[in-house]
């Protein structure tokens, strides 16, 4: 067989995918989100949570296990990500309720807001600013008792 004939298999081969519609099958993640520092699988449950959004409300509603299955983590590990995701005001939940056939109300999944990046960068950079303060002001206690204790051992 000549290389013509492999240049045809191939293209049959891949011919048979479907394409691929960028707008409903991607997502954005921001750039910034890698300023933040956050663990693995706070980062996982993010970028799912992105995934699952109405882009138009920026809301979704996936259940724990839900979110656990997509990005292979239990319920409880799901929901110590979604508050540190709420620590850093990436994202905002509310409670929302059902109510099944016979009339009883029950809680229903999360309500998720994916909030703007830029709040959580403001606060990030406010946390870190803070830290910053802190340590010049210990530097500063240090340095002064330092030259006091000089002082009394040269007196």
């Amino acid at each position: 067989m000549g290389v013509a004939a492999h240049a045809g298999r191939r293209r049959l081969k891949y011919a048979q995918w479907l394409k691929r519609d960028p707008v409903r099958n991607c997502f954005l993640l921001p750039n910034e989100i890698f300023l933040l520092g956050l663990s693995p699988g706070a980062l996982a449950v993010y970028s799912y949570l992105l995934c699952c959004e109405n882009r138009q409300t920026y809301q979704c509603w996936p259940s724990y296990k839900t979110i656990g299955n997509a990005v292979r983590m239990s319920a409880n590990t799901v929901r110590k990500y979604v508050c540190e995701l709420e620590e850093r005001q990436l994202i905002s939940t509310e409670s929302t309720t059902v109510t099944t056939k016979a009339g009883l109300k029950r809680n229903g999944n999360l309500l998720y807001t994916i909030r703007p990046i830029q709040l959580a960068l403001d606060q990030f950079y406010e946390q870190q600013l803070a830290q910053m303060d802190a340590a010049a002001e210990r530097h500063r206690a240090a340095t002064a008792l330092a030259l006091r204790s000089e002082k009394c051992n040269s007196a």
